[in-house]
């Protein structure tokens, strides 16, 4: 399963547009979500199969997508993707990744011209790698009339103040290098901490732990409610096992209570719930409350490409 794909759908006043680059099996489950427990794939298996979870090779299926937002005249990118044709070599899957953000922008009839605003949840390398582009031996951004919105911790921790993460990610200082570098030298960065306000539809906030400056983008608009979560969870089994980091969290504590946080208050105000690398046809679901902790509400859908259409929720 490699298919791209363009789905739309409407929150209040804002269209929101799921574009996948790339969607399938993955690495195996104890290589990115290893704290959680077998039994619950085994046991929530006729949900998780074939959208989330390969049981023959015990893989996870996820993937690599940006969302669009058409906001109060605006538009917002929430993550960039790997990019294309970076060096990784400490992550061999993404080394030379030949990925195609801006063509599935195109697809989506979104010009590199007309965003706004990029909005990178945290700066890790699948969340970065399409802010820039190169030209002429070099990397610039990739959207030259938008706003970077870089949250500050990360970009400290990440960047050579910060000995660029201290050696978290494989391929650090390449990352920084090619990706966030590059929007400092063009003016283009905003860097911001605690609460940053977008419009009047749109707020981050921070919700550290996975990196140290992971955050989260809120939606509200009309009666219409979703949370973009960034690597808050990789998987819904973390929905159901909430205490339960994936390999990649810095901070396993802080993780757990941010995710905890956002799940309590994705359920309590029926917020959508929108990770950044959930499968799928629907790749964003509602929460709910129950047994002690939290269970799975419906889907979200969206109309394939073309005109937006209203949410449409189906059940798992």
């Amino acid at each position: 399963m490699t298919n791209e794909s363009v789905h739309r759908f409407v929150l209040g006043d804002v269209e929101v547009i799921r574009v996948v680059e790339w969607q399938g099996p993955f690495v195996p489950v104890s290589d990115l979500v290893a704290e959680t427990a077998g039994e619950v794939w085994k046991d929530n298996e006729d949900w998780l199969v074939p959208d989330h979870w390969e049981p023959g090779t015990d893989r996870m299926v996820v993937a690599l997508q940006t969302w669009v937002l058409r906001s109060g005249g605006r538009t917002v990118l929430v993550d960039t993707g790997v990019g294309k044709g970076r060096e990784r070599p400490g992550s061999p899957p993404f080394h030379h990744w030949q990925g195609d953000l801006l063509g599935c922008l195109a697809k989506a009839g979104v010009r590199p011209q007309d965003v706004d605003v990029v909005v990178n949840t945290h700066l890790h390398l699948d969340h970065v790698g399409g802010n820039t582009v190169e030209a002429d031996g070099e990397w610039i951004p990739a959207f030259a009339n938008a706003q970077y919105l870089i949250p500050a911790a990360d970009d400290f921790h990440f960047g050579p103040d910060g000995g660029y993460g201290n050696g978290s990610q494989a391929d650090g200082r390449l990352i920084h290098e090619d990706s966030i570098a590059p929007i400092h030298r063009a003016g283009q960065a905003v860097r911001w901490d605690g609460c940053h306000r977008i419009d009047e539809h749109l707020t981050l906030e921070s919700a550290p732990g996975h990196t140290p400056g992971s955050s989260v983008l809120r939606l509200a608009s009309g009666g219409d409610r979703a949370v973009f979560v960034g690597d808050l969870l990789h998987s819904p089994v973390q929905i159901l096992q909430p205490c339960c980091n994936s390999n990649a969290c810095l901070d396993s504590e802080q993780a757990v209570a941010s995710r905890l946080r956002v799940l309590q208050r994705a359920a309590d105000e029926r917020e959508l719930l929108v990770p950044a690398h959930f499968a799928g046809a629907a790749g964003a679901v509602e929460v709910r409350r129950g047994g002690g902790g939290f269970t799975l509400g419906p889907w979200a859908t969206g109309s394939p490409s073309g005109s937006a259409d209203a949410k449409d929720i189906v059940g798992h």
